[in-house]
């Protein structure tokens, strides 16, 4: 965890040192207001820190929670100049409904992992120990994205040889929890108030509260994260420079360092 946090620091400080390109102090001032899915908190921090330094008269207020109250947000005409989704389905609805400016920008992927409180009270070994009657499993609600791909990892593992039948339906009639976002379940899972749950990679990674149980490259998920920006933005020209740039190298820099992997 060290050795990762001083390459993001190292990262962030080596972006800020370099303006970026067509940057210049006379460049139009603005506050852009950035929604993020919660799974981006970390790496949006991060990239606030370096692309303010770099961009002269643009500052970032940054907003997260789940991809699909954001999402709802937007469309209830909440201000915002940039939306990062964790998923496509909720930016393309805005767009379909003409509240974007410009199509989708995948921008990074993620996969999934299982989660346990350190120590593993439950003692989980394998994702087939997820249909294990009495297991206290902690979800997302529905509409939140991390519960789509979690539900795809699950279907997936049904599949493969030696999970027990009605796995999918044994690990649904464990849960015990719908949580508002994907930061909520590493929490809860952290505190020991659930026994497994399934979330990204970077949102295990980046806490000391749980270990991981892996799930197998076969039934894996990937996730892809896309960005637009909003319609109503007044400062659309700064917003599409500010997604161009996080899904250019400056932005995939900070992304990997946060455990991230290229969009698809």
């Amino acid at each position: 965890m060290k050795s990762r946090a001083s390459a993001i620091v190292a990262i962030v400080m080596g972006l800020a040192a370099c303006a970026l390109p067509g940057a210049s102090p006379s460049v139009a001032r603005a506050d852009l207001i950035i929604y993020g899915a919660a799974s981006l908190s970390g790496v949006l921090a991060d990239a606030k820190a370096a692309y303010e330094a770099a961009t002269p008269g643009v500052t970032l207020t940054i907003a997260t929670d789940s991809s699909a109250t954001l999402s709802t947000q937007i469309e209830q005409g909440a201000p915002a100049d940039v939306f990062l989704s964790a998923d496509t389905k909720n930016p393309q609805t805005l767009a379909d409904a003409g509240l974007t400016a410009g199509g989708l920008v995948p921008f990074a992927g993620n996969r999934l992992t299982i989660i346990v409180p350190t120590g593993n009270p439950a003692g989980i070994k394998t994702p087939a120990d997820l249909a294990r009657a009495g297991l206290r499993i902690v979800a997302a609600g529905d509409a939140v994205p991390i519960t789509k791909y979690a539900n795809q990892a699950v279907a997936n593992l049904a599949k493969l040889p030696g999970y027990p039948p009605g796995f999918a339906a044994s690990y649904a009639a464990n849960l015990v929890s719908r949580e508002d976002n994907v930061k909520a379940i590493v929490a809860k899972i952290g505190l020991g108030e659930g026994d497994a749950g399934i979330v990204y990679v970077t949102d295990a990674a980046a806490s000391s509260k749980v270990a991981v149980i892996a799930i197998p490259d076969a039934a894996n998920v990937l996730a892809t994260y896309a960005g637009v920006v909003v319609r109503a933005s007044s400062h659309a020209t700064q917003a599409q420079a500010f997604l161009a740039w996080l899904a250019g190298p400056n932005g995939q820099a900070l992304l990997a360092a946060r455990g991230f992997i290229p969009p698809p």
